[in-house]
């Protein structure tokens, strides 16, 4: 078992689990480890740390472990965790906000399928406001590459025939909003990155933001 060394983590960790908990808009000490969370969540069994586990990571400023866990991007979102916890901590939400993290760190992603979906879903909207499903699958595909290119293509015709899958992009009125609001963010991200750097934490090294320059790129 790996041994941790929890008084190297210094000052840079607890600004990891204030900044976790501000954005996630949650009191990330008031988990005491009851383990409902892990109990009640439905995809706990594939899980490499349980939601419990990874509350106590941010609470210790783990921020590597937290970071490069599958768990992250395993989680469904079903807030399951959030609302069975006794002590109404929005787990559910610190997941979203670690995801974010890892994302625009640079942290590798074990679940590369699951990041792949999440920024060709984000690309579509941003391109015209609503999801494209058809860009999504080519999307998702062509980024998941040489895995099972061909998989669900029969699916795929019967939902064109049907009219369930578009060949046109649908986009609304005001794309060009939805396109400013995906550039703040972008920059609120890349200084925040920055920041980080400075004071020291975080990876040396990484992929870039969450949404590169000229891209969409993000969490979920």
């Amino acid at each position: 078992m790996e041994v941790l060394n929890l008084t190297a983590v210094g000052e840079a960790g607890k600004s990891f689990a204030a900044r976790v908990g501000a954005e996630a808009g949650t009191d990330v000490y008031s988990c005491y480890q009851c383990g409902k969370c892990s109990a009640g969540c439905p995809l706990s069994y594939e899980m490499d740390f349980q939601p419990r586990q990874i509350m106590r990571l941010v609470q210790l400023g783990l921020k590597d472990l937290a970071l490069k866990s599958s768990t992250i991007w395993l989680c469904a979102s079903c807030a399951t965790c959030t609302t069975r916890c006794p002590r109404e901590v929005k787990i559910a939400s610190v997941m979203d906000v670690l995801r974010a993290m890892a994302r625009r760190e640079g942290y590798p992603i074990k679940e590369k399928g699951i990041a792949v979906f999440h920024r060709n879903f984000l690309n579509t909207v941003a391109f015209g406001g609503r999801s494209y499903e058809l860009g999504m699958i080519l999307g998702y595909k062509l980024g998941t590459l040489p895995a099972q290119p061909l998989k669900d293509l029969d699916l795929g015709f019967t939902w064109l025939q049907q009219g369930k899958l578009k060949f046109i992009p649908e986009r609304i009125k005001d794309a060009a909003a939805i396109r400013e609001i995906f550039s703040k963010t972008r920059e609120i991200e890349q200084a925040d990155l920055a920041k980080e750097r400075a004071q020291g934490s975080g990876p040396e090294t990484g992929h870039g933001a969450g949404l590169p320059a000229g891209g969409t790129e993000g969490h979920s």
